[in-house]
């Protein structure tokens, strides 16, 4: 199996399929051994500790590292409770202050047991600042409101409100088990069946957030900036506070700290007031002057620091939340001087005020790479310039749309303008100056941005040294979408004719090259699977490149080789671009190809070609293999032809399969024969004359009917230029061009024969859960299928023999196809609104989407104020707006009609809907899914509160509703890669059965990743979610537990509270929790996680199964039996939906529902249920198999139970009331036994064994291990796609995967 962006290096590199490529120059065998050993070593260089000596408390002892700086010791005394309130202090040790920028292992003198003093320092205007904002901040440590306004990278989390706190001490707390009565009814909308999707319980309101007022109001004083005399006296800044009590002070900041001044609002006094009383931090101030200050605070920090860091930790990217409750608008002295101060990055803490982001971008891709910590420190730097970069250009994105930054061409229109703030350019996605007249005009320029970002990602990701790309963010935001680029030293002050030295300005008229260029381009051309080819330009000369025409090579000022428009970087998409006079393969024009697309830039993704490619070396491997054998057959005069199962049948026609004599060897043959042509292959690559003529005439017949470019070798590679308008071939090139065009054919071919089947087989056999649009789309671009062909997709899900179990791949496509056509509506809706008309077109827009009432009108923004004068010409029209009321006129009935023409323009899908009801009703969707789906799409935030859509009387949304409208950011996500291996190696070892090794190689993922990322992000969250699940099938609960804790907070925060992930992240965290004897958190965590779906898809998700049973089980444990059944019985429906009635899923089912019926001592519904469970067992597995017998000797039990119920029974007939009878026992079935059935369903498997037993598997899974390096080979060359977890895209894998991908109570899984 290749690896993404790996390629079959002419047969030189076939590793193991545990092995990750070799790459970056990090040659390490496999994690662990020598060479990373001594490295890891490296970076944990041992911690010591040192103390600390305040002034005012208690000494305390704080443990650091060495590698740290000076610097983070000042964070963490920051954030202490007993030490936040200062931050204007230095550390001196023995007398000498430590520099804040350097390493504590530089420090002489530092060691175990230093002591530290901390020294207060005088106030500077930026220090005193920061001490406000610091103050600030601590005031508002537990509110939520930056979370839900989307800045400062918080987030919302929601777990802590499930759990009570913190898990891992409520469980030492809670030790007995929690047998007293636990209130176990969920509330009724989480119930099976119900039909109510409320939409408040999605943020429940958390008990913290009602905060504590320490003050009324903390704002900058009007008496700023201190007049020349004060500053002489030292006064920095004024401050004025109302306190909790009502007394309104005035507070000087000056060099030596705060003390209360005598000015009032109108009257300016300087002068100290009584108390007179000079404090180095404005907390301390504060405390004196305000009793409830004083409580409160200490109160405030208390719960802060109680918090779960991942509760607080800023993500690396703004995550945006699409509900808020309806918030307060509070006084807020730091926002508002954020907002007119133009704090562009951040300067108050950079030297030199903007930061220069091209040079900060290109110098940390410079960093050296050779040993492990170098890439460390040099992948940590550009992970935090690329989240930095995307947070600026998002900020300017914004701004340059609200109109708050002025144009570098001011004259042109609107739509042509292009800006510059922060060292960030911005344009506008219009197509200006006809640049893309022939590739689709707007609709072309506006995808640019995207397929250009897509390359820049990957040049990235190939990551060539001196190639540079720019920083490169596309922000979609109110209808405009918005590229932000990194400046070229240079590139304003040239003109783009001279500075351009290979590639074209004109899509291929006149094109250049230029030697550098070629050998940079060349050396990413392998990985990229792009051809070196030639070109003609306007004066019909050849000219030579190694990438699209239009990616185009400037040389900076700075000397460096920038590339740019990288929009064509991937071969062009045949089944989107009609080309005169070329015909497609029959699979195309089969599924109605090649369709006009709306503009020419379609392009194939990387995942396809990879695929293709990879496709194309098994074709290979097998195509040589058949002709040596065939070779081998025919040289039948060596006796010792017949070896490895060769063909003795001398007349077998070369065409024929062995024949089944053959058969049984036929495996061990092929193998034989590839490892023959692998052999070969090398040495003819080598080219030192020892193959014979005949091998020679083998590959090379395969090279040429796979389309290989070498003759000698399998390299298949792409010419980008091939169909481009413009874009002529030199004569002598023809051939080669033939071939290309072939090529590009069979790869459209390819997605349609092999790639969307098998992405519906993959849905069909639940390989791939998805849950919702995002997690679809996902799983389309894994395959490396684009979004444009979602109606195929649904088309084959609609032929398809299986098509009652794809009934949610069909609901989530349906709902995915009418979200995206109604956005690709809203755009150009949005942009004819002006600023004052936002929130009433946006709830008219939803209208007209969602609700039932038939004829909304919208309100002109024109209500709320009548202005004295008309002014007739405006001034500041947003780009491209034509008149802006148009809007208002839009009735449901056109924008569904729209909808459904753009769904069958655009994705070539017929919707058989007029209305929202329609629709609704049609394909059983829900509106808040889809009122979901649209908000994430679009950006739009809404009000948190229960919308009746449905209601025929009133339009579901006022203008009211509409709380804000955010951007919708694409960036690249730079990655960890020796992490990343380390990851994969821990996933590997895992899936052999090692347990230990793996959950050590994963723990030191989690370091490096760590180091990499920070505390937060997604690859993070896969790393605790399978360490968690290692930890518990290992014994060892509370580190399980606390890891799993960890992974659904990251999932909350980094992917959003609803996202399917954190919902997956949930179960696995209920699942440990019950296992500690939490009851009562695991019923709530599965509710949480019931709701969340229920609002996400709804009911019909085989996922369902699993959680009812979920909830079925523990209900059960806690003998709430009529409870139990309700959820159980719809798990036995569902799975008989999804997976067959007589899949063992269902089989498992009903021995669920049977056990409880047997609780409840309804022993006839139980013998049903179990006797369905058998009959299944039987016909699947046998009669002798264990499951087959187990379950046929818990029929005789049941028997027997019924048997005893019915004499107790009779003997009540005969005797009258007066027998005396035992009364009836109703067994509560141990703890154990349902943990045992959780772990079962969830797809965890203990194997209880004796000591013997351990052995034997010890020395089995030695002697398959070696096995396996033996046929590594042969495997990587029989079946890739069998024996290989699929590509890992994100750190996925088998043991992380959604329980129910595997068939946990299928027999061969405890092997």
């Amino acid at each position: 199996m290749l690896l993404n962006g790996d390629c079959p290096e002419s047969l030189k590199r076939e590793e193991g399929t545990a092995e990750p490529p070799r790459e970056n120059g990090l040659d390490e065998a496999e994690p662990g051994e020598e060479t990373t050993g001594q490295e890891v070593i490296v970076i944990q260089d041992t911690g010591f500790s040192v103390k600390i000596l305040a002034p005012g408390i208690e000494p305390f002892s704080l443990q650091v590292s060495p590698q740290e700086m000076v610097q983070e010791i000042h964070q963490v005394l920051m954030d202490r409770e007993d030490t936040c309130h200062r931050t204007c202090f230095s550390l001196h040790l023995d007398g000498n202050m430590l520099d804040h920028f350097s390493e504590l292992r530089s420090v002489e003198g530092l060691q175990e047991g230093s002591v530290l003093r901390v020294v207060e320092e005088p106030y500077t205007v930026r220090e005193a600042r920061i001490h406000v904002r610091h103050v600030r901040d601590l005031l508002k440590s537990l509110d939520p409101s930056d979370a839900f306004n989307g800045v400062d990278c918080n987030s919302l989390s929601f777990l802590s409100v499930f759990t009570d706190g913190d898990l891992g001490d409520s469980g030492k707390r809670k030790k007995g088990l929690e047998m007293d009565p636990i209130d176990c009814t969920p509330p009724e909308y989480i119930l099976p069946g119900s039909r109510e999707r409320p939409l408040c319980p999605l943020q429940p309101q958390n008990r913290d957030w009602k905060p504590l007022q320490c003050l009324k109001v903390l704002t900058m004083s009007g008496w700023n900036p201190p007049p020349g005399n004060r500053k002489m006296h030292g006064d920095l800044m004024y401050l004025f506070v109302i306190t909790a009590e009502d007394r309104q002070v005035s507070i000087t900041a000056s060099t030596r700290g705060f003390y209360l001044n005598q000015s009032t609002a109108y009257h300016f006094n300087p002068k100290p007031a009584s108390p007179r009383f000079l404090s180095h931090s404005l907390v301390e101030l504060l405390n004196q002057i305000s009793p409830t200050f004083k409580k409160n605070f200490a109160v405030l920090q208390k719960k802060r620091v109680q918090r779960h860091p991942f509760e607080r930790i800023a993500t690396p990217f703004q995550v945006y939340s699409w509900t808020a409750p309806q918030a307060e608008h509070a006084m807020d002295c730091v926002r508002a001087e954020d907002a007119y101060t133009s704090r562009l990055g951040y300067e108050e803490h950079i030297p030199g005020q903007t930061r220069d982001w091209n040079e900060e971008l290109q110098t940390t891709r410079e960093l050296p790479r050779k040993n492990l910590p170098e890439r460390l420190l040099r992948e940590r730097a550009i992970f935090k310039v690329h989240s930095d970069f995307t947070a600026a250009a998002t900020r300017g994105a914004m701004a340059v749309i609200d109109g708050n930054v002025m144009a570098i061409n001011p004259s042109e229109e609107t739509r042509m303008q292009m800006f510059i703030w922060n060292n960030i350019f911005f344009s506008l996605g219009f197509d200006v100056r006809d640049h893309y007249k022939d590739f689709g005009g707007d609709v072309a320029a506006y995808v640019a941005p995207t397929n250009d970002l897509n390359g820049v990602r990957t040049y990235n990701a190939v990551d060539v040294e001196g190639l540079y790309t720019l920083g490169t963010v596309v922000v979609d935001y109110r209808g405009y979408r918005v590229t932000a680029q990194s400046i070229i030293p240079g590139i304003l002050e040239r003109d783009q004719e001279q500075s351009v030295i290979y590639g074209s300005i004109d899509f291929g008229k006149t094109v250049v090259s230029h030697p550098r260029y070629l050998e940079l381009l060349e050396r990413t051309s392998r990985p990229l699977k792009i051809l070196r080819h030639r070109v003609l330009n306007d004066r019909d000369e050849e000219v030579e490149l190694c990438s699209s025409v239009e990616c185009k090579g400037i040389i900076g000022n700075d000397g460096r080789h920038y590339i740019l428009d990288l929009l064509r970087t991937f071969p062009p998409d045949l089944n989107f671009l009609p080309v005169p006079g070329e015909g497609l393969p029959e699979e195309c024009t089969r599924a109605g190809f090649p369709r006009a697309h709306r503009h020419k830039l379609c392009c194939l993704r990387q995942e396809l070609v990879d695929a293709f490619v990879e496709h194309r070396y098994l074709l290979f491997m097998k195509l040589a293999a058949l002709q040596l054998m065939q070779q081998k057959a025919s040289k039948l005069e060596s006796p010792t032809s017949l070896e490895n199962g060769g063909l003795p049948s001398p007349e077998s026609k070369p065409e024929d399969p062995p024949g089944p004599e053959a058969g049984s060897e036929e495996e061990g043959s092929n193998a034989s024969g590839l490892a023959k042509v692998k052999e070969l292959a090398e040495t003819i690559a080598s080219d030192d004359g020892t193959a014979d003529p005949r091998s020679r005439e083998v590959i090379r017949n395969a090279c040429k009917a796979v389309g290989s470019i070498s003759n000698t070798a399998f390299d298949v590679r792409f010419n980008p230029d091939i169909f481009s308008p413009g874009v002529r071939f030199p004569e002598s090139c023809q051939e080669e061009v033939r071939d290309q065009k072939q090529l590009l054919k069979d790869a459209a071919a390819f997605l349609l024969s092999c790639q969307i089947p098998g992405l519906v087989k993959d849905c069909t056999d639940h390989v791939v859960l998805p849950m919702d649009g995002a997690t679809l789309a996902e799983v389309m671009r894994q395959r490396g299928i684009n979004m444009r062909y979602l109606g195929k997709v649904l088309d084959l899900v609609l032929r398809s023999p299986a098509r009652d179990q794809l009934d949610h791949i069909y609901k989530i496509g349906i709902g995915e196809l009418i979200t995206r056509s109604a956005k690709h509506i809203f755009k150009t809706y949005l942009q004819g609104v002006e600023l004052s008309g936002l929130s009433a077109a946006i709830s008219h827009f939803l209208n007209c989407f969602l609700s039932s009432y038939p004829n909304p009108v919208a309100h002109l923004p024109a209500d709320e104020l009548v202005s004295k004068k008309r002014n007739r010409r405006r001034r500041n029209r947003p780009p491209g707006a034509a008149d802006n009321t148009a809007w208002a006129v839009m009735t449901p009935q056109e924008l569904w009609k729209n909808i459904c023409q753009e769904a069958k323009n655009y994705f070539d899908f017929s919707l058989e809907c007029e209305t929202v009801d329609q629709a609704v009703e049609t394909y059983g969707l829900q509106k808040i899914t889809l009122l979901r789906e649209i908000s994430l799409k679009t950006g739009i935030q809404i009000l948190l509160k229960e919308y009746s859509f449905d209601s025929r009387h009133k339009p579901a949304f006022t203008e009211e509703d509409v709380l804000n409208i955010f951007p919708v950011v694409k960036h690249v996500n730079p990655k960890a890669s020796d992490a990343f291996h380390f990851f994969q190696s821990g996933q590997a070892k895992v899936q052999q059965g090692f347990l230990k090794e793996g959950c050590e190689l994963i723990n030191e993922a989690l370091n490096l990743f760590n180091n990499v990322y920070g505390a937060m992000h997604v690859e993070i969250c896969a790393c605790l979610r399978l360490l968690a699940r290692l930890h518990y099938i290992m014994g060892d609960y509370a580190e399980a537990l606390s890891n799993q804790q960890k992974a659904v907070l990251m999932s909350e925060r980094v992917m959003g509270i609803e996202h399917p992930n954190t919902i997956q992240e949930y179960m696995h965290l209920a699942l440990y929790c019950f296992a500690s004897s939490q009851l009562s958190t695991a019923l709530n965590l599965l509710y949480r996680a019931r709701y969340l779906t229920l609002l996400v898809f709804g009911e019909d998700h085989p996922e369902m199964a699993l959680l009812d049973n979920n909830i079925g089980l523990v209900l059960h444990g806690v003998m709430e039996c009529d409870l139990s059944l309700r959820f159980l019985e719809n798990a036995l429906a569902v799975s008989t939906k999804y997976h067959g009635p007589k899949s063992l899923k269902v089989a498992l089912s009903h021995h669920l529902v049977a056990r409880v019926y047997e609780s409840k001592a309804e022993f006839r519904s139980a013998l049903q249920h179990e006797k369905e469970g058998y009959t299944i067992y039987k016909t699947q597995l046998g009669e002798d198999h264990e499951k087959t017998k187990e379950s046929s000797e818990y029929l005789k039990c049941l028997t027997q139970q019924a048997v005893a119920l019915q004499r107790t029974m009779n003997e009540i007939y005969r005797n009258g009331s007066s027998a005396n009878i035992p009364p009836l026992k109703f067994t509560a079935p141990s703890m154990a036994s349902v943990l045992e059935q959780l772990n079962v369903i969830n797809g965890i498997l203990f194997i209880p064994l004796s000591q013997k037993d351990l052995e034997n598997l010890k020395a089995e899974v030695a002697r398959r291990h070696q096995l396996q390096e033996a046929s590594k080979n042969r495997e990587k060359a029989e079946e890739p796609m069998a024996t290989e977890p699929e590509p890992v895209g994100a750190p996925e894998d088998v043991a992380s995967q959604p329980p129910a991908a595997k068939d946990p109570s299928s027999p061969s899984f405890q092997g």
